[in-house]
């Protein structure tokens, strides 16, 4: 076990209900928030847990009791919480100063550092999200391309910005015939026009691809692609998906943005590396913050080159108060130096042990569920066979019930799970937590048959 890893496990069948203190919590949040909280990704069941702190691999509620965190914050705490490298190097930078209107020489490490990891990421800007970083990635795109449209994969989440929430949340009444998806609206008001500028391609499906990014080609300026998209199913991408993808775009001129900002976590080099995807520009965040906000945008230095200011005003203009801020950067530098290729390996080595363990207990029940992911990350789905794409991946009612299940099961003994049974492990983890997270599910099928006994066969 890694020497940082909690060694107690969590309270064996604690209580899933909220105690009084998150309740109280909430009851007050309700007085200053539209819903209660202050974004929507918050899991609530029916209220939301509020947190303490956090030991490692466990989270602390407010009302003491002690859970294993599968969430780290969206597969941001690569490291868990408090991590003593990030803990020291901030303390340092604040008695130095929170930011600066000037560079400090933090970013130019933290650039340097990423740069030379990843395979054709020549030069980088750093920003202060995920979505900054896939908002300024497209921006890149069209002005090198001087072309506007886009095209992303149907389910596949790339943050905030208006084009890439298209068909972001698609659903069987809505996303349109399987050889040429529709582009549906995320939110109420969408401009028309926004939808008619975004190109949806089914994932894993080549000819498709080819197909669809062919027919638009003298619009496009960019596909952008999540390696293994994460609410999309978390689905490894076929080979030849990606070459069709990669061939086309580079026959016809239109860029390819591999956003990263979860899926980085899967490597030493980043996950375009590991599925051999070669790509023009690249959005990042998470891990490369060691748990404080920040985005980045990076790419081919041709590329990149639309952000140069040196003789004036750029094609694309790219700030933001908090950019590269030396919080962030020292952070994020503690952090992804501790990450070096035996970390990553380690997690490699969990994540697959573990994979394999879920795996044994479906077999052992024959139960109606599959497991996806690769490196440190893991999805549980309830269905038998392993999705190829969103639709395939897409939960009806019933299976979302037992999802739901499935998360109070792993509450109820001390395990967080996220609401989507989308999951990732941290390096203070150990084969003990492994042992301990297969174990949990183990029971769920043994012990809650009734509850999946209703899905399809």
């Amino acid at each position: 076990m890694n020497p940082q890893s909690a060694t107690t496990p969590p309270d064996t069948l604690s209580n899933q209900r909220l105690g009084p203190r998150s309740l109280e919590a909430f009851a007050r949040a309700q007085a200053v928030f539209p819903d209660g909280t202050s974004r929507v990704t918050i899991e609530r069941d029916p209220s939301p847990r509020y947190v303490s702190h956090g030991e490692g691999a466990y989270l602390v509620d407010l009302d003491g009791r002690r859970f294993l965190d599968l969430n780290a914050n969206f597969t941001t705490l690569i490291h868990g919480h408090a991590f003593l490298p990030v803990v020291e190097a901030l303390e340092r930078q604040l008695r130095s100063g929170a930011c600066f209107a000037n560079p400090t020489e933090p970013e130019i490490a933290l650039a340097s550092l990423i740069c030379e990891r990843v395979p054709h990421l020549d030069r980088i800007r750093f920003v202060n999200t995920g979505s900054e970083a896939v908002m300024f990635a497209i921006k890149a795109a069209r002005a090198f391309t001087g072309r506007s449209a886009v095209a992303k994969i149907e389910g596949a989440f790339h943050g905030a910005y208006d084009c890439v929430e298209v068909s972001q949340a698609s659903t069987p009444a809505d996303w349109g015939d399987p050889d040429s998806p529709a582009s549906t609206a995320y939110y109420r008001g969408a401009p028309v026009s926004l939808l008619e500028e975004v190109v949806v391609l089914r994932f894993n499906d080549a000819e498709g691809a080819t197909r669809r990014l062919s027919e638009r080609a003298k619009d496009l300026a960019a596909i952008i692609l999540d390696p293994m998209p994460s609410r999309a199913g978390l689905i490894a991408p076929e080979p030849a998906f990606l070459e069709a993808v990669r061939e086309t775009a580079s026959a016809r001129g239109i860029l390819v943005i591999s956003d990263e900002v979860l899926n980085f976590r899967q490597g030493y080099r980043g996950a375009a590396h590991r599925y051999g995807l070669v790509p023009d520009l690249f959005a990042l965040g998470k891990i490369i913050g060691g748990g404080l906000p920040i985005g980045a945008v990076g790419g081919r230095a041709e590329v990149m080159a639309v952000f140069d200011a040196a003789a004036g005003r750029p094609p694309v203009p790219q700030g933001g108060t908090f950019s590269a801020n030396p919080l962030s950067m020292v952070a994020g530098l503690a952090a992804m130096r501790a990450l070096d290729a035996p970390a990553f390996a380690r997690l490699d080595r969990m994540g697959d042990a573990l994979r394999a363990a879920l795996n044994a207990a479906i077999a052992t029940h024959d139960a109606p569920f599959c497991v996806t992911g690769a490196a440190s990350l893991f999805r549980i789905h309830p269905k038998r066979k392993v999705p190829r794409d969103f639709r395939e991946a897409y939960c009806d009612a019933r299976e979302s019930k037992v999802v739901k299940d499935i998360c109070r099961h792993f509450a109820e003994h001390g395990m967080l799970l996220p609401a989507s049974a989308m999951a990732c492990l941290s390096t203070p983890m150990g084969m003990t937590e492994i042992a301990l997270i297969a174990d949990v599910f183990d029971r769920y099928l043994a012990t809650r048959r009734d509850s999946y006994a209703g899905l399809k066969p």
